[in-house]
């Protein structure tokens, strides 16, 4: 296995880390929540200039990573600074245009690199839950492309894309993985209505409806009713970095709650010298060093054969979800009351883990979907 701490690497998580730390005040969340956009422009922009959104694509197509630990590397970072930025869903939308467009598809990828534009991938759908297969929206063919009816749901950035990148059935029943294809649609498409909202642990998502939505048949983004492996693989991507994302989130909810162990006084003496509260901040690291392991091991095999990667990715997210809750609950038990308010930071911590295992396929999904994949190896 190799463990992908190259010298590039981890100069680009110490840059990260203090832009982050320098730029990015805790009380930011609860502002930007208020924007229609949720995220911070300035922010977005010095991440662009800093090469943090090209780390995230390959040199094809104008970045210079796009690699798993690449990706694990920006996340964690990300993570730790609690971000609300849309680059899990610039990874995930920018990653489908990257491995299925053709030159001018592509094009839309370098103004994404350099922060000018936004993009998003409209895939989950009002019944469709975890299952990346399930597709009800459909695409008509015509005589000049196809037409578009339909409704998404919690479309991550969807409210701020200036692009996005929809699922549709263009063949098969709903839950067959052949027949669904990918169409790139302008946000100011006829007939495509958006509802934002902003999500509870920051940033913002929006429902979608598109009625009637036509596009050209240069719209289509690569073969016609082929989408499905290339959506996999871009979904194991993100969880790859969303598992990363919540081990960040978890050293900052072990590094807060360790400082108010040592701060806190009761009896006398910090309350970090009472032995039964060591033995849970013993547990915390060990939750935490079993999560570093699992993140390295789904990031190790990204690029690997299908079976593998998807079995590799699914263990991740079981474990991280598990774990994230556990630390949560536990870093804000040992805080008390402080633990779960708005102005401190770790209250944030918390609701990102506690809502990270909801994303992309909780804990008990991926745990049948670990041992199904392993039935069939």
């Amino acid at each position: 296995m190799q463990f992908g701490d190259t010298e590039d690497r981890r100069m680009l998580s110490d840059m990260l880390r203090r832009f982050l730390a320098e730029n990015y005040a805790n009380d930011m969340r609860s502002k930007l929540a208020e924007t229609q956009s949720g995220f911070s422009a300035e922010i977005w922009a010095g991440l662009a200039e800093l090469g943090i959104i090209g780390a995230l694509f390959s040199e094809e197509v104008g970045g210079f990573g796009g690699a798993g630990f690449d990706i694990s590397t920006v996340f964690e970072e990300l993570g730790r600074a609690g971000t609300v930025e849309p680059l899990l869903d610039t990874l995930y939308a920018g990653g489908l245009i990257a491995d299925l467009g053709d030159e001018a598809q592509k094009e839309l990828l370098a103004p994404v690199i350099a922060g000018e534009k936004q993009i998003a991938f409209a895939h989950g759908e009002p019944g469709s839950r975890y299952d990346l297969s399930h597709v009800e929206t459909h695409a008509a063919q015509t005589a000049a492309g196809f037409t578009l009816t339909g409704a998404k749901s919690v479309v991550g950035n969807g409210a701020a894309a200036d692009t996005i990148v929809v699922s549709a059935r263009t063949s098969g029943e709903v839950r067959d993985a052949n027949g669904i294809s990918l169409f790139v649609v302008p946000v100011n498409a006829k007939g495509l209505s958006r509802k934002p909202y902003a999500k509870l642990d920051g940033g913002n998502a929006a429902e979608i409806a598109l009625d009637g939505v036509e596009v050209p048949s240069s719209a289509l983004l690569g073969p016609l009713g082929c989408a499905f492996d290339a959506i996999e693989f871009r979904a194991a991507s993100a969880i790859t970095a969303i598992c990363a994302e919540a081990l960040g989130a978890m050293e900052q909810a072990k590094d807060l709650t360790v400082e108010y162990l040592k701060t806190r006084q009761q009896f006398g003496r910090p309350i970090g010298k009472f032995q039964a509260l060591q033995h849970r901040m013993v547990e915390i690291l060990i939750d935490v060093e079993q999560a570093r392991s699992a993140v390295i091991n789904a990031a190790d095999h990204l690029e690997g054969d299908r079976l593998t990667r998807e079995r590799m990715v699914s263990a991740a997210k079981n474990l991280i979800g598990r774990t994230g809750r556990r630390i949560s609950e536990e870093c804000v038990q040992m805080h008390g009351g402080i633990g779960m308010t708005e102005e401190y930071a770790l209250s944030h911590f918390a609701r990102r883990l506690i809502l990270i295992d909801h994303v992309l396929g909780d804990a008990d999904h991926h745990l049948e979907r670990f041992i199904a994949l392993g039935k069939s190896a």
